[in-house]
């Protein structure tokens, strides 16, 4: 992802404080007195969040986006009263809810490189290609495990106990909801009757609802106004649906400079992405007698194949369709922002300002 001078300074913001409290999460929980002999085991997570190489040894890494809990502290920065915003341990109530959403995230990715076969990820061989798939389950499985045991250090840092048990049931219902979402993105796979909204649910669970996850836990360890956590929820689902909505069209239409990787590459790859889903259901019966020849020919597509269906989604107006309904998702996450209760103090104005970038962000491709 192509990220703007000001996208990155909104997600560097806080980097520095997720990562540390990412690193001091894992390792309080990896590095117990019973754990000498599983150094392996949890060598193979480091390795997934590009801490360490092949053989264990640290290296210096991109931290990655941590867009999730950059979220998470920024909706826990926009409803909180915060007279001493010079104190600089202000996030601390909220750093391991931040740590566990990240290692949350993780956990998915790793099952997903099991299920979707990839071999690469941020240019480095995946854990199970490494290490084999029985070790990537058993990986990703520890991981969720630690997830859910570096939530509760909010209770470290003063978080009433009725707030933490809230904070852990919103993370395990989002868990079961990315689960749903994965389920239904396997079934997805070589069906010729995938609808637009069938597709669109699946993607609020797979991808949005952790997003969403996020940002209500950072709404409810500042606030107990009901109403102001519910509209940063729906902040955080309308954005997670709209980055998706952009991936999906710059899969398509984005240039090489934007991707840094293959144009067109969604269709190469033969992935049913909103563009192809639409022109499906918009395009005549030979066009989607063609579709569907190209879309399950298994030797690899020549780019006059690439162009056909180009063409398609062309007649059927379906880039226009994919920005239209990215923009009411862009809408639909300012309309949440604006009606969140505004805060005063500098720390809030901030933290609304740079979810505002967020939008503007995923935006900008419906342009």
């Amino acid at each position: 992802m192509t990220l703007t001078s000001t996208l990155q300074a909104t997600l560097l913001r806080h980097q520095q404080a997720i990562d540390s409290a990412l690193h001091s999460a894992f390792e309080r929980l990896a590095e117990r007195d019973d754990t000498h002999n599983l150094q392996e085991y949890y060598g193979q997570m480091r390795y997934h969040l590009g801490w360490v190489d092949r053989h264990f040894q640290a290296i210096r890494s991109n931290a990655g986006k941590l867009l999730r809990p950059t979220l998470l502290l920024l909706a826990y920065e926009a409803v909180g009263s915060w007279e001493q915003t010079s104190n600089p341990d202000y996030l601390r109530r909220a750093l391991p809810a931040a740590a566990a959403v990240e290692l949350t995230h993780n956990f998915t990715l790793i099952h997903d490189d099991i299920v979707d076969g990839d071999t690469e990820r941020h240019h480095r061989p995946t854990l199970w290609t490494v290490w084999g798939m029985p070790n990537g389950i058993n990986s990703g499985d520890g991981m969720f495990a630690l997830s859910r045991l570096a939530l509760w250090g909010v209770l470290d840092e003063g978080v009433e106990g009725d707030i933490a048990a809230r904070l852990g049931a919103c993370l395990d219902k989002a868990c079961l909801v990315v689960a749903e979402g994965q389920y239904l993105d396997v079934s997805f796979e070589g069906r010729q009757d995938i609808t637009v909204s069938m597709y669109i649910d699946m993607i609020r669970r797979k991808t949005a609802e952790l997003m969403a996850c996020s940002a209500e836990m950072g709404a409810r360890l500042s606030t107990r106004n009901e109403e102001a956590i519910t509209r940063l929820r729906s902040f955080g689902e309308a954005i997670g649906i709209a980055f998706q909505v952009r991936d999906d069209l710059l899969g398509v239409w984005g240039s090489r400079e934007e991707l840094g990787k293959t144009e067109a590459g969604d269709i190469y790859r033969h992935k049913q992405s909103l563009p192809i889903l639409h022109a499906r259901e918009q395009a005549t019966p030979e066009e989607q007698t063609t579709l569907t020849r190209i879309y399950q020919q298994t030797e690899p597509l020549e780019k006059e194949q690439v162009d056909e269906v180009l063409a398609i989604l062309e007649r059927t107006g379906t880039r226009d369709y994919c920005r239209q309904f990215l923009a009411q998702q862009s809408e639909r996450a300012r309309e949440a922002l604006a009606s969140v209760p505004a805060q005063q103090a500098e720390v809030s104005t901030r933290a609304m300002e740079d979810m505002r970038v967020l939008i503007d962000f995923v935006a900008a491709a419906a342009q």
